[in-house]
């Protein structure tokens, strides 16, 4: 894409430039929505769980706490009780590591969907640039992530100070009950204190998706010499396609030039045209053209029909129809059938004539062909224009 400064990026990308910016892992993403979908995953399963696990910690505190003076005389006892608490704190841990990664997963999906590329592991050296660090610490993107960041945790502050004050006598009251009923009054105390803060993130969230949805459209904006120049990329140059459409031409042009010596006639028109016929008595098919052209090229296939000693016939009517009605290597058309014969019974009698088997043949009289055929009658055009179709040029 081109340089253009970001004033000039008015218009929205187009298909092509979204995929490309997804192949290179450029798509949306909330941090603030996988925060609030993780924290609220966790306490939804520790919520759920809640009795079990309280039971479980209460039960693996009371084997801890319980000992006599023969456990305290023998270090090797406390480390065996130790060992056996830390498998169930692990399955714990691993339960709700679990539930991170997925709902991570399934969060970052939400926002910007499944990309899987390798582009964003590269190696980037210009990234160890100091100055360029510097100049992107300080940038609008860094600077609006910092300046959110420090509101939400002061919302969370803020909100986690009045929950604690409001329920001070609470925590105070729970010092003086039963150790299992202190355990599961706190805990419920501390998740519901924990949603609230949960429904902060939640109202980060909300604004945080469509934000950032915005930003990285504002990101990918193009301007119109962008889109020129993908176009370009799409479609080809049109200076290298022209470029090769004329070679294209050049070597349709010597692969029919090639063919000229192969032909039984040439037919002219005296001289804008030029159309090459082979027949094969052999073959079984109709006469097709070898070799056609106006003007400069149809000199040429003269000269050379000339040079290879190919009979060349002057018939003006014919050469026009066949070179607006039949394209190379294609047999001609039925219309075209008794005129052509006629040309090459001509030939094929004086083929005979000069090899001394037969008399020379009178001169060819002009050979009629349909005059919706004929480029140069009026009726041609009428013709073409019903079919839908475009004329030959006329000389």
């Amino acid at each position: 894409m081109s340089g253009d400064s970001s004033q000039d990026k008015q218009l929205p990308a187009t298909e092509q430039r979204l995929k490309k910016a997804r192949a290179e892992g450029q798509v949306v993403r909330s941090r603030d929505l996988g925060h609030f979908v993780v924290v609220a995953a966790c306490l939804g399963v520790i919520s759920s769980v809640a009795p079990s696990v309280t039971q479980r910690l209460r039960d693996l505190l009371a084997a801890a706490l319980r000992f006599d003076a023969a456990t305290v005389a023998s270090p090797a006892f406390m480390a065996e009780r130790l060992s056996s608490v830390v498998p169930d704190l692990l399955l714990l841990s691993l339960f709700l590591g679990s539930v991170v990664c997925v709902v991570s997963v399934v969060a970052s999906m939400v926002s910007g969907g499944w990309v899987f590329t390798m582009k964003v592991m590269a190696p980037n050296f210009g990234k160890l640039n100091p100055l360029t660090g510097l100049v992107n610490l300080f940038s609008k993107d860094k600077l609006s992530d910092t300046l959110k960041s420090c509101v939400l945790a002061l919302l969370l502050a803020v909100v986690g100070a009045l929950w604690m004050w409001g329920h001070r006598d609470d925590f105070v009251r729970s010092q003086s009950v039963e150790l299992s009923a202190a355990f599961n009054e706190a805990g419920s105390q501390i998740l519901s204190g924990l949603w609230q803060l949960v429904l902060v993130l939640a109202l980060f969230a909300v604004i945080d998706l469509p934000l950032q949805r915005f930003l990285h459209a504002s990101k990918l904006k193009m301007s119109h010499q962008d889109v020129k120049d993908e176009h370009k990329q799409q479609e080809g140059n049109p200076e290298i396609k022209g470029r090769l459409r004329q070679r294209m031409r050049e070597a349709s042009r010597r692969r029919m030039m090639a063919a000229v010596p192969t032909a039984d006639l040439v037919v002219m028109n005296p001289t804008h045209y030029a159309v090459a016929i082979q027949y094969s008595e052999d073959g079984g098919g109709a006469p097709k053209v070898v070799a056609k052209g106006t003007d400069q090229v149809a000199m040429k296939i003269r000269e050379l029909a000339t040079a290879s000693r190919v009979p060349v016939l002057e018939a003006p009517p014919l050469a026009r129809a066949l070179y607006a009605t039949t394209e190379l290597d294609r047999e001609i058309p039925v219309a075209l059938y008794s005129a052509v014969a006629q040309v090459l019974a001509h030939v094929f009698r004086l083929r005979e004539a000069m090899a001394g088997r037969a008399p020379y043949p009178n001169s060819l009289d002009l050979v009629p062909v349909p005059p919706e055929l004929d480029p140069a009658d009026p009726r041609h055009n009428r013709h073409v224009a019903r079919k839908g179709g475009a004329s030959a040029p006329t000389p």
